[in-house]
């Protein structure tokens, strides 16, 4: 699952002419491990056709339009958990806390529930704790693969794929509750600062992952082992 997950991360991330010379792999990487069933891996056929054959700039304005100009579509998780309350700051930072505790360092500019980076730091763990730690956000994935299922985008099949790796029925009422911690309109202003940065996790010295847009590195780093530092 380590090179699905990774592979979902990537495509998740903004748009990049990388990301574009590189669907064969991120192709390969879907298939070669058999983490998803058929049925999901040919509903994301239609968005890795669109990193084929649209143009960047027009691949870029519709991430923006879905991801950033929309809250009720935002890529970070506890938008969706706790809104604009004061759990949500503490949840990030537990959160945080949890990623160095596992002996893994988040090196970006990104918060811990951003979801590509949730994905990365996911895909460094052993399978059982994997499925676990996808479990436990599945409604919010289930709640954004709806909604982007109503807006026509093929971007929701990374959603219901997260949600087949997770291995876990999501619960009715903890998605309607989403629907009731998240915006019913989405908010006019554009959060300009929130710019695309490489993101890495570092287990020690034996292991470092390119963010979002290192395609290359990230696909590749799945064929090596993942090491731990030693908890003091």
């Amino acid at each position: 699952m380590k090179m699905t997950l990774r592979a979902l991360a990537v495509l998740l991330g903004y748009p990049s002419a990388e990301l574009q010379a590189h669907v064969p792999e991120i192709e390969e990487a879907l298939r070669a491990e058999h983490a998803l069933p058929r049925a999901d891996r040919r509903r994301l056929e239609p968005l890795l056709q669109s990193f084929r054959t649209e143009d960047l700039l027009d691949l870029q304005s519709a991430y923006s339009e879905l991801f950033d100009r929309s809250r009720s579509l935002s890529l970070h998780l506890f938008e969706h958990v706790h809104g604009d309350s004061r759990e949500r700051g503490q949840a990030m930072i537990d959160l945080g806390e949890q990623y160095m505790k596992s002996g893994f360092f988040l090196d970006s500019t990104e918060l811990p529930d951003f979801v590509p980076v949730f994905l990365e730091y996911t895909s460094c763990l052993p399978l059982d704790e994997a499925r676990e730690m996808l479990a436990q956000p599945a409604h919010v994935f289930a709640a954004l693969a709806e909604r982007l299922d109503r807006r026509g985008t093929p971007y929701a099949s990374i959603f219901h794929a997260l949600v087949t790796l997770a291995g876990a029925r999501p619960d009715a009422e903890a998605v309607a509750q989403v629907d009731q911690n998240t915006p019913a309109q989405d908010a006019a202003d554009i959060d300009e600062e929130w710019e695309e940065a490489p993101i890495s996790f570092s287990a020690g010295a034996a292991h470092e992952m390119g963010g979002p847009t290192g395609v290359v590195a990230k696909i590749r780093a799945s064929n090596r082992p993942v090491t731990r530092e030693r908890q003091a």
